[in-house]
């Protein structure tokens, strides 16, 4: 599915949309998020976290690889945000504990640069890809 998405703003409108359409799974409900540095990948990030209930700030963990947030109120317990950049294989993935946070079903994980790791993360993952258009304007492509 591909969307226009006219600006930064209407990406945080869609990204909350299309994290409310989420459903839970029997393990982690994965977000495979891939973009050139500069598509928004972290815009989406952000807003998905706020739709959340997240109020802390959030930044792409480039140097520190995962953040943590807890939810409150919400389907799952906890937002894992992995920006995968740095790392060089599935393995360095794993190391992270990967597979513990993986088979959690209250984890909702979203991960940037996922094609960095793409043998770790399973099939059923969701995929947003986003293109860069004119000026604020981005492609949003969705699909498992």
């Amino acid at each position: 599915m591909e969307t226009p998405v006219a600006n930064a703003d209407a990406m945080r409108q869609y990204a909350a949309q299309f994290i409310s359409s989420l459903s839970t799974e029997a393990h982690a409900t994965i977000v495979r998020l891939s973009g050139e540095l500069g598509a928004g990948k972290t815009t989406f990030t952000q807003a998905a976290a706020k739709a959340l209930g997240v109020e802390e700030t959030v930044n792409s963990p480039t140097f520190v690889i995962e953040k943590i947030y807890a939810l409150q109120n919400q389907k799952w317990q906890r937002l894992v945000h992995i920006d995968a950049y740095r790392l060089k294989s599935a393995h360095e993935l794993r190391a992270l504990g990967w597979d513990e946070i993986i088979a959690d079903p209250t984890t909702l994980i979203i991960i940037e640069w996922p094609e960095h790791v793409g043998e770790a993360i399973p099939d059923t993952a969701h995929s947003i890809k986003i293109e860069i258009g004119e000026g604020e304007a981005r492609i949003v492509h969705h699909g498992n």
